[in-house]
């Protein structure tokens, strides 16, 4: 019989983190216990072994970790027979893989109270045989581990070189997926952060129940892109992190059953290496937008140079068909730099819906559209409107352009009618250049002052909206104006009695003159009122 070493340094076969292990049915497995017995806790044999503990003290709840096979002679408790089966409890409340004992030396049996609680709680129980000694148990279970765990490192090791060798021969998301899903035999996709399947790869009818259980996740109220792994049954999903920013998830789904820890570790290298791809490609599409910027800004200037449509065409841009230019200016209460950004994605998408041969690039304070004159330029400007829950722009539509030579007047147009629009209708509004009228002109008058001044001349006590009188006489002088003096067509729209009308007119020629009989006096109190409508002025 072999003498079982007991000294407390046993306790350091424990040491340390290891992170895959074996489960207890393949620590059966092994030679040394070959004629080894379950006496209990069938159920447990799947229980995951990453450590190994010798118990030699009474108080060995002090010193026990998780995953551990705790090996005893049963020698700390040869005088408390009584307490084992609480010492079962105890251990697996802890977390401890199997508890393996020796009998005959100092217990000769188990209580049968021990046996039941293990068989309850599927902790497995395992007789030792008498003639196997622990060390060398602790030896041929922890190689076993180890030499495990060096396998796992170095297959996590070669798919993560394999991986990186894509990045490195300029592969993007669909060779990583594919390259996933051949090394772990499963199917694969990457989700965007909003939640759309960008790339997938795999055996078909795998990639279609990925798609299925992509759905349903996306259906429940989990967030779509979440900080850490989620494993659940055959699904899991591992997020897509860079510069501190989550832009997505890699999803897996195994037909097979639920991955292993060391394909989830592979999964979490794939995850990096998505990481990079999307660093370069947003570095990359960084020094595009600027190329696309510079270059669409001399077209709109006039120093575009010779052939502009033919350069164009590199970016994917017509701009030899009839077109309108629109623009999109950030409003002066917004967030720039966030909206501007928020701008640019929103009418990339909302061009690239109604014209795949449009132009778009982002400037300073706006972003730019040239769209096809047979597209409708204020829907893709109300679709990029609406995609931007606060709405932090205003748009401006140009005139139909005749070729590249006229895009500097036609830039001029839409950039114009998004200023004169946010003028007249507040931030968000959508305008073209062919409404504005008047309020073109008027908005060439930089001095403020002097329009102040000439409403306050013209309109006199109706110039201000401190005294409701005066504001609603304003109001019907407008309706006048707006029917060429049809009074009766007024008194309807204003619901106001004939007499009741003809009174206030007689009002409001004692205010303001005898504006009835007086055509230039009409036009300019039409004029006054139109600056009253401008805001900011």
């Amino acid at each position: 019989m072999t003498t079982d070493p007991a000294p407390p340094a046993m306790r350091l076969a424990s040491t340390g983190t290891i992170l895959h292990g074996v489960s207890v049915g393949e620590v059966l497995g092994v030679s040394t216990l070959a004629d080894a017995r379950l006496i209990a806790g069938k159920s447990g044999l799947d229980r995951i072994v990453q450590r190994l503990n010798v118990m030699e003290v009474p108080d060995i709840l002090a010193w026990v970790k998780p995953h551990e096979l705790l090996l005893t002679t049963g020698y700390p408790l040869r005088n408390t027979p009584q307490s084992l089966d609480r010492l079962v409890a105890d251990l697996d409340e802890r977390g401890l893989a199997a508890l393996a004992i020796k009998l005959g030396r100092y217990l000769d049996e188990l209580p049968g109270e021990m046996v039941e609680q293990a068989d309850r709680l599927g902790f497995p129980l395992i007789l030792l045989p008498n003639d196997v000694g622990f060390d060398d148990i602790l030896n041929q279970v922890l190689t076993d581990i180890l030499n495990r765990q060096a396998a796992i490192l170095a297959r996590t090791e070669e798919a993560h070189r394999a991986l990186v060798q894509i990045v490195l021969a300029g592969g993007g998301m669909r060779e990583v997926t594919a390259e996933v899903a051949g090394l772990l035999h499963v199917a694969v996709a990457v989700v965007d952060a909003s939640g759309l399947l960008t790339a997938t790869a795999g055996d078909a009818e795998q990639v279609a129940m990925l798609k299925d259980a992509h759905t349903m996740g996306a259906a429940a109220s989990t967030p779509m892109v979440e900080p850490v792994t989620r494993a659940d049954g055959h699904y899991v999903a591992v997020p897509v992190v860079a510069g501190g920013h989550h832009h997505g998830r890699i999803v897996v789904f195994s037909a097979a059953g639920t991955l292993t820890p060391s394909d989830i570790g592979i999964l979490e290298r794939a995850a990096t290496v998505a990481a990079l791809v999307i660093t370069r490609q947003e570095a990359v599409t960084a020094v595009e937008s600027k190329y696309r910027a510079d270059f669409l800004r001399d077209v709109l200037t006039g120093r575009g140079g010779t052939r502009v449509a033919e350069r164009a065409l590199a970016f994917g841009w017509n701009l030899e068909r009839p077109v309108s230019v629109l623009v999109a200016e950030i409003d002066p209460d917004a967030d720039e730099r966030p909206a501007q950004d928020r701008m640019l994605a929103a009418w990339q998408a909302a061009v690239r819906k109604y014209d795949s041969r449009g132009a778009v690039a982002g400037f300073s304070h706006e972003v730019v559209a040239i769209v096809g004159a047979e597209v409708d330029a204020a829907r893709i400007a109300r679709d990029a409107l609406g995609a931007i829950a606060d709405g932090t722009f205003s748009t401006g539509l140009s005139r139909v352009s005749g070729g590249a030579d006229a895009l500097p007047a036609a830039y001029g147009q839409a950039l114009k009618a998004a200023r004169v629009g946010r003028q007249l209708h507040g931030a968000g509004a959508v305008a073209h250049f062919d409404e504005l009228g008047v309020y073109r002109l008027l908005s060439l008058v930089n001095d403020t002052d002097e329009l102040h001044s000439f409403v306050r001349e013209t309109l006199g006590a109706l110039a201000g909206d401190e005294d409701a009188e005066n504001a609603d006489l304003r109001r019907t002088l407008q309706v006048l104006l707006d029917t060429n003096l049809n009074v009766a067509e007024t008194a309807r729209r204003l619901h106001f009695h004939y007499n009741t009308l003809r009174y206030r007119i007689g009002k409001l020629e004692r205010l303001l003159g005898n504006f009835t009989e007086d055509a230039h006096l009409r036009l300019n109190l039409t004029l006054a009122l139109h600056v009253l409508r401008m805001r900011g002025i």
